[in-house]
């Protein structure tokens, strides 16, 4: 079984930015209502939705550490797969009710303050610049950063069009651009957030993670040495970055089978990022032993050449 490693300066930048932008939000939504500002609910708005992204990140961090159980045999990480089901709605739920109200606030925008929304968004471009470097090292590898510096940066480009908005009211009266803005920020947040509403179903359903191609999977099994068929496979994701994967394979021969299991375990993690396979070898050049009711998805099996029969 292989251990894993847990980089604690990495939770503890997680914790850092979660924390960092739930207190950014909290003044923004302060503002917003004080103002009468859908540009700042609106960023706001976005910012929750990243918040509940870190806190996920964070969440994910510090429970791949909890050990499994006799009850819970791969520990709590799936828990981190049903979360984002909840973000995802809330999200939705919440972009909907601000493009409503920016639509209904086109008839008779309201004055909003300028300066105060040009200061509040100002201190967001600050905020999220700031918390993107917290977690800048190691994003070009490390998928969990990598989703959490990129949507720090776009929360930044966000603050930056509630600045240029606020620009706008002050110095121009264009009172239109407080829920035009806001109208943006919400088709831009309820895209993602079905997009995440997609991603967040496909792994509840145990689908194929995103970025694993199944059939190269398949192939590139098929082409081990001894492999004469292949059947049951299955790959779907545990939740905090691991990968699982269980497959019959069936040999020609019979000698060497640790040594098989380790190199094709390791080209799986090293190829395409499965980290937990579970491989049970059978002799032979085909199998049938378990091709009955009891076995419903593993009716499909493949050859050595990826021919099913």
């Amino acid at each position: 079984m292989h251990g894993h490693a847990h980089d604690h300066d990495g939770t503890r930048a997680f914790a850092w930015v979660t924390l960092i932008n739930l207190a950014y939000t909290a003044l923004e939504v302060g503002y917003g209502f004080a103002t009468n500002s859908l540009a700042l609910l609106s960023d706001a708005l976005h910012n929750f939705g990243d918040v509940l992204g870190l806190g996920l990140a964070w969440a994910a961090a510090a429970m791949a550490r909890r050990m499994p159980t006799e009850r819970h045999t791969y520990g709590w990480r799936r828990a981190t797969l049903l979360s984002p089901l909840a973000n995802a709605l809330l999200l939705v739920g919440f972009s909907g009710a601000l493009a409503w109200e920016a639509v209904r606030r086109f008839a008779e925008p309201p004055q909003v303050p300028g300066p105060t929304v040009m200061a509040v968004a100002a201190i967001g471009i600050a905020v999220n610049l700031g918390a993107a470097w917290l977690v800048r090292d190691g994003h070009d590898h490390d998928l969990n950063r990598r989703g959490a510096f990129l949507h720090l940066v776009a929360d930044a480009a966000v603050s930056l069009a509630a600045v240029l908005a606020g620009a706008g009211i002050w110095w121009l009266g264009w009172d239109w651009l407080d829920p035009t803005t806001a109208l943006l920020v919400a088709v831009v947040v309820a895209i993602g957030a079905f997009g995440l509403l997609r991603d967040a179903f496909d792994a509840a359903m145990d689908a194929v993670p995103r970025g694993i191609d199944q059939a190269a999977v398949r192939a590139w099994l098929l082409a081990q040495p001894g492999v004469a068929a292949l059947h049951h496979l299955h790959i779907w994701s545990l939740g905090a970055g691991e990968v699982a994967l269980t497959a019959h394979v069936v040999r020609t021969t019979d000698d060497e089978h640790d040594a098989f299991i380790d190199a094709v375990g390791d080209g799986l993690d090293t190829r395409f990022g499965i980290n937990h396979p579970t491989l049970q070898i059978e002799r032979g050049t085909a199998c049938t032993h378990d091709c009955s009711g009891r076995a419903a998805h593993g009716h499909a099996h493949a050859d050595a050449h990826g021919h099913p029969h």
